[in-house]
């Protein structure tokens, strides 16, 4: 099933869906600039008011101008509201914080504030950094989790959307803002593996009406595998004129396979952490001629640190036209991994985000064919 939107219309630009927006969690894709994102073919970042919010905080991140003027960026901006962030901090160390019905309490690695996180916060920070598509919090869950944890994160989000939806139009009103300048507001689908929760759950956001929707949860099964056949029955769920995240989802093959089934909006941290350790991704023959399933004879990585590399005079890849391909060999740059060079960093992740940026082109020539 393809989507009817081929772009989405933001204030500071128009996203080409599908599309893929590296993870720049704290405000920066670590180790490369504003000027490398553009030349990549970016279109957008995904920031994260989690992480913001502590560092570098938000009057610091108001005082510097909102988060484009921060970080030197005029293309689109996603901000996710915190919630898996927070649900995996209590995930992994339960004494650091607490679920209510208000919202999350947390605490922050290595202090010992307390810090409170309310749907009605979350859009307010995010709406005063200057976020093109807001993210409603939601009650994040794993697909393993029991039926009562699942049915009790679905009436949360639900809930925590109402509320969300009614603090957003509140600042709109306060705001008067013009509605080419009004930002997008994203509701998450929750529900885990059970398919009566999802359904509950699309049905009553789409109720309380939003701009667009998110996967909601880990998409990834214990085995690591994509959960195909959830991701598609939410697609179904949510009618095709209204844009639908696949949040968290990185993998190529992943991003490829929830294109096929729908959604347009991608982002993940994956790409870029594979490049700083090493991990680069290659294309095994022309893009252009890419029969659009990710199998295993269409891309490899390529480990960097591997010694059968140390006098290789090509390219990563002939196949890549990024300008790490065009200049460098893939025998310098496992001379600067192995010398720990910052360079290193900032054209491997050059390069793996061109490669992700060339695999949104093709599944947007093809869903345009």
């Amino acid at each position: 099933m393809n989507p009817i939107l081929n772009t989405l219309d933001l204030p500071h630009g128009t996203l080409h869906l599908p599309a893929f927006l590296p993870d720049a969690t704290q405000g920066v894709v670590r180790a490369v600039d504003a000027a490398d994102l553009v030349n990549c073919g970016v279109q957008g970042l995904q920031m994260n008011v989690f992480h913001l919010m502590q560092q570098p905080g938000s009057s610091t991140i108001q005082a510097l101008g909102g988060l484009h003027a921060m970080a030197g960026w005029s293309r689109p901006i996603i901000t996710d509201s915190g919630g898996f962030q927070i649900y995996s901090l209590i995930r992994q160390r339960p004494q650091s914080g607490t679920v209510t019905r208000r919202g999350l309490l947390f605490r922050p690695d290595g202090t010992d504030r307390k810090l409170n996180l309310t749907p009605e916060k979350s859009v307010r920070l995010q709406m005063s950094y200057g976020a093109d598509v807001v993210i409603c919090l939601d009650d994040c869950t794993h697909v393993d989790d029991p039926l009562p944890a699942q049915a009790e994160s679905v009436a949360r989000t639900i809930d925590w959307g109402r509320r969300c939806k009614a603090e957003f139009q509140r600042r709109l009103a306060q705001s008067e803002m013009p509605p080419g300048q009004r930002p997008r507001l994203l509701a998450v689908v929750q529900g885990g593996g059970e398919r009566a929760l999802r359904r509950r759950c699309a049905e009553e956001l789409l109720e309380i009406g939003f701009d667009g929707f998110g996967f909601g949860g880990w998409p990834l099964d214990a085995q690591g595998h994509l959960l195909a056949d959830i991701l598609g029955y939410v697609r179904d769920l949510v009618p095709p004129e209204f844009p639908l995240h696949a949040l968290g989802v990185g993998h190529p093959a992943n991003i490829a396979e929830c294109a096929r089934l729908g959604y347009s909006l991608f982002d993940s941290t994956l790409p870029t952490r594979d490049a700083r350790h090493g991990r680069l991704y290659t294309w095994n023959s022309d893009p252009g001629a890419w029969s659009g399933r990710m199998a295993g004879e269409a891309f490899a990585y390529i480990y960097i640190g591997d010694k059968k590399h140390i006098k290789a005079a090509a390219p990563l890849s002939g196949f890549c036209d990024g300008p790490c391909c065009a200049a460098y060999s893939l025998g310098y740059l496992h001379h600067l991994y192995k010398i720990g060079d910052s360079l290193f960093m900032r054209l491997a992740t050059i390069h793996n985000l061109r490669f992700m940026t060339q695999l949104m082109e093709n599944l947007r020539s093809r869903q345009n064919a």
